[in-house]
């Protein structure tokens, strides 16, 4: 039989996938499964509050979700712990409805260090290195030799579930158990719990200890720094954190979802200090990388797959780590329930939402959001002008309506401008050629695509 506690975290990492960070942290921490009769699940939750909102908001996603690990679920129950209710009573909490929902709630593992907040499963051991990261890895590696003297500040970014944490993490965990490095002060901390200590630290008249805490590492890291996008307040007080620990060559690393160029609401003169060091992408895995990924994991899990399984998932699943990840944990979830090794055909089921479907937008919104992305009028792109920053606007929502949305060269042309089908392929062409030789335009790409 399936153990409760393995097919709750398998289904908590399809639910990761699905909602956002703070709802995550917020709504299913310190939950798990108490029992599994009879088809129904019986899920602990810390109070009632969260009950009720479970219920409410996520029911249905939940039992889906856990319906994908085991097919014969039936049902689902919601249960106060008796150990969270009492610990609640006694420091006789009152939760507020809007203070709790806005609020994320640090994760509370019970492998990460309360005094640096690392995680020590986040090694340079276990991070796979492929031609996707292996820039990073290598800026990474040069910078735990000398913290503060190379590569100073780190700014690591790409999309959400490719390893930025891990890696950053890594780096904190390395440098920590090294002989050489033991009395510095290393400390990893989200851009989101950032903010609510300074505002802890306003709110409680301390404004003076929260700069002392953050000054006196010799190594920060920072996760998710595009947050702090349109925060007037909490990017002065990380402008006069960064300056100072800079002109103290102290190590800072940061990670973002974006290239600090293209966050909204981000001050240049934050930006002009990210660059200051090395700003590295980390892509999607490649099919070698993705293959490598899953043979690693399954052999931490001490589970035996064949190579044309693992081959299938790779070719498929071309998302990112936690993707992969997450299949791979269902297939074990299947495997033990039905107490056989997997064939090809039984688990190409499991991947059947793997593959996304393509988003459908009007034409005219692609337009729309390329303009902005390159600060034009949107009727410069239907016009015959020649402006090279017309053109290459043009060019792009030509290339991307093609290739992303495959509408046909004849119905681009007549609906940008009313050009020919074989300036649309010269276009798309000359994007084509551009993709691989030119990094900027392969970011520029990138961060377009993000926004639809």
């Amino acid at each position: 039989m399936i153990d409760n506690k393995q097919l709750w975290d398998n289904a908590l990492l399809e639910i990761e996938l699905n909602v956002s960070k703070a709802n995550f942290s917020t709504w299913f921490k310190n939950t798990h499964i108490s029992k599994l009769n009879d088809g129904v699940v019986y899920l602990s939750v810390p109070n009632e509050f969260v009950k009720d909102w479970l219920f409410n908001k996520y029911h249905k996603f939940i039992l889906k979700a856990l319906r994908e690990m085991v097919s014969d679920i039936k049902g689902l129950e919601y249960s106060i712990s008796p150990r969270e209710r009492a610990t609640i009573e006694s420091k006789k909490e009152i939760i507020n409805e809007s203070s709790f929902i806005n609020k994320e709630l640090p994760l509370e593992d019970l492998f990460v260090n309360k005094e640096n907040n690392l995680n020590p499963k986040y090694d340079f051991d276990s991070f796979i290195i492929g031609s996707f990261n292996e820039l990073a890895h290598a800026a990474s590696q040069a910078i735990v030799k000398k913290p503060g003297s190379v590569y100073n500040p780190l700014f690591v970014h790409g999309d959400t579930g490719l390893g930025k944490t891990h890696l950053i993490q890594a780096v904190g965990n390395y440098i920590k158990s090294n002989d050489l490095n033991k009395n510095k002060k290393v400390y990893y901390t989200t851009s989101e719990k950032f903010s609510m200590d300074y505002i802890t630290s306003i709110q409680n008249n301390k404004v003076h200890l929260f700069k002392e805490k953050y000054r006196k590492y010799d190594v920060l890291i920072m996760d998710d720094i595009q947050f702090f996008s349109n925060k007037q307040k909490f990017q002065e007080e990380l402008f006069h954190l960064f300056n100072t620990l800079y002109d103290n060559n102290k190590q800072i690393i940061f990670s973002s979802d974006k290239h600090p160029n293209y966050l909204s609401g981000l001050e240049d003169r934050l930006k002009s200090r990210f660059g200051a060091g090395m700003i590295i992408e980390i892509s999607k895995p490649d099919y070698e990388s993705r293959l490598a990924i899953l043979k690693n994991k399954a052999q931490l899990n001490n589970f035996f797959i064949s190579n044309e399984i693992l081959d299938y998932i790779a070719s498929t699943v071309k998302g990112n780590i936690r993707e992969l990840e997450g299949i791979l944990n269902t297939i074990i979830c299947q495997s033990q329930l039905k107490k056989k090794n997997l064939s090809l055909i039984d688990i190409k089921p499991l991947l059947k939402n793997s593959n996304k479907p393509k988003k459908i937008l009007p034409i005219s919104d692609v337009v729309r959001i390329v303009a902005d992305f390159y600060n034009i009028e949107e009727n410069n792109v239907y016009e015959k002008t020649r402006r090279k920053e017309v053109v290459k606007a043009r060019q792009m929502v030509m290339y991307i309506l093609r290739k992303d949305f495959s509408i046909s060269y004849p119905l681009i042309g007549q609906k940008l401008g009313g050009r020919d089908h074989t300036t649309v392929i010269h276009s798309c062409d000359k994007i084509e050629s551009g993709l691989k030789v030119d990094n900027l335009l392969n970011q520029e790409l990138e961060q377009i695509r993000s926004i639809f």
